[in-house]
């Protein structure tokens, strides 16, 4: 099959995954062109960077007309981040384009993609804590008592705002995103949540993809000026993402979300494995693990917040619908 439509097609599956989970799809493209097509690592960055720069503000304009954004968290965030993406670059530059640098650059991506991982089972705790939540609200109300129905946004703002560690938060992803194009999504959305912690779900991802914008932009600016930014390529993968996220924007409300997440969170930490020089033994075994343990695990925390141990699939389903309204729908049209 002609390379060009390769890349076609892996864009394609990419853009599906990122409208489906909300992704970066940092995290995935990367290691993607450097594992499967065998990119050059800071080729594979600049390119997923222009791309991602593309793809990003359309998130955030829809977060923003839903009122899910900070503006004053993604202020000092991009205060910190867009100068260090920039500079990011530069630190890449100077270390030259040997094989030892682009080892280097294998490692950081891998340690990059653990982080990425790590943020998608935050985000699905989140979203556990918030369903045990509403559900232990339900029972009461069933049981007679008077519970104030949640607004829309569940959690209770920032609180107080902390500018000095907003900013160095802003300034380390910064640096990282503008060297192995992930953490936009990850990284960060990790940081907010132990500096913030009453800040709600959707005001947590609303806010990390709005301030995400400027830093990509300033990444991709950078790499177009001195990574190895190579047009065809990123041509190629834009042709595909940009459909793909719309198609998977669209299969959202359908698709099962949960089970797209914990497979999309098995496939990085594999990455993430490989680029990290782990051998086949190593792999299976750590993959075979987290299967099998991972189920148990999350069983556990369902239980520990209220919820049964194994939701059925009906019901799985109508938790998501629910949870889609409190997160994108107006305020009439909340969920009792």
């Amino acid at each position: 099959m002609d390379l060009q439509l390769t890349l076609v097609i892996a864009g394609l599956v990419v853009g599906v995954v990122v409208g489906l989970t909300g992704m970066g799809g940092g995290a995935l493209m990367t290691p993607v062109l450097v594992i499967f097509f065998g990119i050059p690592p800071l080729a594979a960055v600049s390119s997923d960077l222009v791309v991602s720069a593309v793809m990003k503000p359309v998130g955030g304009l829809v977060h923003i007309r839903r009122g899910t954004v900070d503006l004053r968290l993604v202020g000092l965030l991009c205060l910190g981040s867009v100068p260090s993406a920039f500079c990011g670059v530069l630190v890449y530059r100077s270390l030259g384009n040997s094989e030892a640098v682009q080892q280097w650059t294998k490692t950081a991506l891998g340690v990059a993609l653990l982080v990425a991982a790590t943020g998608l089972i935050v985000k699905a705790y989140l979203a556990l804590v918030a369903r045990g939540r509403r559900a232990a609200a339900r029972a009461r109300r069933a049981a007679g008592e008077v519970v104030p129905r949640p607004p829309m946004d569940e959690g209770d703002g920032v609180g107080t705002l902390r500018p000095v560690p907003t900013v160095i938060v802003g300034v380390v992803g910064g640096l990282i995103v503008g060297m192995t194009s992930v953490g936009s999504g990850s990284l960060i959305i990790i940081a907010l949540l132990v500096l913030y912690p009453r800040l709600s779900a959707a005001s947590l991802v609303g806010t990390d993809l709005v301030q995400a914008v400027p830093l990509v932009a300033s990444a991709a600016l950078g790499h177009l000026l001195f990574g190895d930014f190579q047009f065809a390529l990123t041509t190629s993968l834009l042709v595909g993402c940009l459909p793909g996220v719309y198609l998977g924007a669209r299969l959202s409300s359908a698709a099962p979300g949960g089970l797209v997440r914990r497979a999309l969170a098995l496939v990085l930490l594999a990455s993430a494995l490989k680029l990290l020089g782990a051998s086949d033994p190593v792999m299976v075994v750590t993959l075979g693990v987290v299967v099998v343990a991972g189920p148990f695990v999350w069983m556990l925390a369902r239980t520990r917040h209220g919820l049964p141990a194994r939701p059925r699939l009906i019901s799985q389903t109508l938790t998501s619908q629910r949870d889609s309204t409190i997160l994108s729908g107006p305020p009439e049209k909340r969920p009792s």
